[in-house]
Formats: C-alpha cells, sequence, structure tokens
C-alpha cells in the first residue's frame, strides 16, 4: 500500500508543479485596493469582467486562465481582477467603461482610471496572450489605434 502511494505522489508531483501558474487574481479586494496595488506595483489592472451565466467566460476561467503560459504573463505585467458585472461594485464598473458583452477584458491604468487596451470574447491562449502584450505596448493599444483611425488615418497598412 506504502508504495501505490508513493507511486502517486511521483506522479502527481509534476502536475501540482503548474498547479498555481495560471492567472492569480485579486481575491476580495476593492476596486480602489486594485487601483492602490497597482499604483504601487507600476502595473496596469487586468480586469475580465464576466458574469455567471456567460459560457465563453467560463470556457476562458477553466482553458485559458489556468495555463502557465499565461499567468507567467499577466502576473508579472498586471495586477489581475475577475469582477462579475451583474454583482456589487461591477455593476457600477461595467458602466463607467461601457462593458456591453461578456467577457469583456480591460487593460486600466491606474492612475487616470482609464481604459487603455480593451478586447472581449473567447480567446485562444495564443490570441489572449497577443491581447496581453498588446496592452503593454503603446502603439499597439486598442485605444491608441482607435485614435490614429478617428484622426482619419486609412492608410493601407495601419488599417
Amino acid at each position: 500500500m506504502k508504495k501505490i502511494i508513493i507511486l502517486i505522489y511521483i506522479l502527481l508531483m509534476p502536475l501540482s508543479l503548474y498547479a498555481d501558474k495560471g492567472i492569480r487574481f485579486e481575491h476580495g479586494a476593492t476596486w480602489s485596493e486594485t487601483l492602490s496595488k497597482a499604483k504601487a506595483e507600476g502595473r496596469l489592472v487586468f480586469v475580465d469582467f464576466y458574469t455567471d451565466w456567460c459560457g465563453p467566460c467560463y470556457n476562458m476561467a477553466k482553458t485559458v486562465f489556468p495555463l502557465y503560459e499565461t499567468g507567467e504573463l499577466f502576473n508579472s505585467h498586471f495586477v489581475n481582477a475577475k469582477i462579475d458585472a451583474e454583482k456589487g461594485e461591477g455593476v457600477e464598473l461595467a458602466r463607467r467603461y461601457n462593458v456591453r458583452s461578456y467577457p469583456t477584458y480591460l487593460f486600466i491604468d491606474p492612475n487616470t482610471e482609464e481604459a487603455v487596451h480593451r478586447s472581449s470574447g473567447w480567446q485562444e491562449p495564443e490570441t489572449f496572450i497577443w491581447t496581453a502584450q498588446s496592452a503593454l505596448a503603446p502603439q499597439l493599444r486598442s485605444t491608441t489605434l482607435l485614435s490614429r483611425y478617428e484622426a482619419g488615418d486609412r492608410d493601407r497598412e495601419f488599417l
């Protein structure tokens, strides 16, 4: 019996090394506390706006957020928050940030409390990682691209 327990432990140990390697979200923190932490650390806030009934939200939480590669990027560059858009302060925050579909991913500058990058929907892991990398590069942020477009930039390469 002892040998079986040791064998099971040896087989499952590699899985435990990756068990906590996905995105680590701030749990139980208020919006104000999340912003303060991000300011102190000099990071953007990544927000996953979700609802309980949203299938793609659930799928992202089960298949993309727990991935090692996703966690490495998000945990090292962002303060991460999951906010239920239909409960608590999430209702007001979803209204403030004009969240109209789920899931919606926002990257917030904690100093201005403005969204600097926005994305939404279920995404393949590679696409989701690209979304985060774009948030880190000011020239690739959705707000920058939208501003260029609204200013009349219709250059074929840009479009």
